[in-house]
């Protein structure tokens, strides 16, 4: 196991790392996943946010910040511990 601290050994955390090129996923396990269609999603609502995105993506013209928007909408319409309000940092 590569984690020394036993309380960290079974983390369950999630994060998402992306430059204009790449995008990534790194689990709590120290895997990086390269998803095949550049749409990654995590949390709660991730997968319904995954299948909202990837819908908004290969059908739509919309921009990113307004896929990421729509697709958190529709994921709190559908997971009961997901949030409605959002707060989206654009880079």
């Amino acid at each position: 196991d590569w984690r020394t601290d036993r309380y960290l050994r079974r983390l369950e955390a999630q994060l998402i790392v992306m430059d204009r090129e790449h995008t990534y996923l790194l689990s709590g396990n120290g895997d990086v996943i390269e998803p095949d269609d550049e749409v990654v999603a995590i949390g709660s609502g991730a997968d319904y946010a995954l299948a909202a995105a990837r819908a908004l993506v290969r059908h739509s013209t919309l921009a990113a910040e307004e896929i990421v928007r729509e697709a958190l909408k529709i994921a709190s319409e559908l997971c009961i511990y997901t949030n409605g309000n959002l707060t989206i940092e654009r880079l």
